[in-house]
């Protein structure tokens, strides 16, 4: 009797020690299974990693820009490349400084308004949350390619045989710079204006098809054949800058922000570099 009973002992201790023994070896791989998960989670990197790409992600947010018209094909490439990096959908609408303050007015929509000069934004100044500057809008004589009538400068405007274009200065800031450099020079009575335009890149159009021989223009518009820039320091002292508006309809919007902030990066301001702007800073 005493003999089963320790035979019988024996085989339950050694039952419960495989018991044990099997408990222990299904714990290990849990515990090394969930090892790189604590990993992970303390250095941080994949989480990171996927909040960062969510914070760049603007799918289905749209933003409203207006912008002059003279800057249309740099900040569109600007607008295009955001909106393929972010997804957010860039809608831009390029006019006239007049015809932008209009619709700012009237709408009370729109998240940025890109303009030609800084007094561009004082009209709706009210809408307004910020504002910093971009690059320098720089103001140039053109001439016909050749300059065959050899214009030396803004002087020379002022003789009956030179037909001269300019923009609308009731709605176009380079308008209103070639009307103040008219009456600095003393030509504003002489001058020989043939037309007037509604946006800028329009002047250098004028004279490419030979219907004008100059016009004060931003630099950036005479990039089209026929036309070339008159060397001549006499437009130095009229050079603008190009701000960013923020609008305070965007007020609480995050792509703006996120906009905001690229406009300041590298990718934008190269793009507007190889345009031939200057950075304000």
């Amino acid at each position: 009797m005493m003999k089963r009973t320790i035979t019988m002992l024996f085989t339950l201790c050694l039952a419960l020690s495989l018991l044990a023994g099997c408990g222990a070896q299904t714990g290990e791989p849990e515990q090394s299974a969930s090892q790189p998960q604590e990993s992970a989670a303390g250095t941080g990197a994949p989480e990171n990693t996927e909040q960062a790409d969510e914070g760049e992600d603007l799918t289905g947010q749209t933003l409203m820009i207006y912008c002059g018209a003279g800057m249309q094909e740099p900040f569109q490439e600007i607008a295009d490349r955001f909106q393929e990096e972010t997804g957010c959908t860039m809608n831009v609408t390029f006019a006239n400084a007049a015809q932008i303050q209009t619709q700012i007015q009237e709408s009370q929509q729109g998240d940025f308004f890109i303009a030609g000069s800084a007094d561009e934004v004082k009209p709706v100044s009210d809408f307004v949350s910020q504002s910093k500057d971009l690059v320098k809008h720089i103001p140039v004589l053109a001439v016909a390619e050749g300059n065959p009538l050899g214009i030396t400068g803004i002087a020379s405007l002022g003789t009956s045989d030179v037909r001269t274009v300019i923009g609308d200065p009731e709605s176009t800031p380079i308008g209103k710079i070639a009307q103040k450099a008219f009456s600095d020079f003393g030509v504003t009575d002489t001058v020989n204006l043939v037309a007037t335009t509604t946006t800028a890149p329009q002047l250098a159009t004028v004279i490419s098809l030979g219907e004008a021989d100059a016009a004060i223009v931003w630099k950036e518009n005479c990039n089209v054949d026929g036309v070339e820039i008159c060397d001549t320091a006499d437009m130095d002292g009229y050079v603008k800058t190009i701000p960013s508006a923020r609008l305070t309809f965007s007020e609480g919007n995050a792509a703006a922000q996120v906009f905001s902030e690229y406009l300041d990066g590298e990718t934008a301001q190269e793009i507007w570099m190889s345009y031939g702007y200057e950075l304000a800073g």
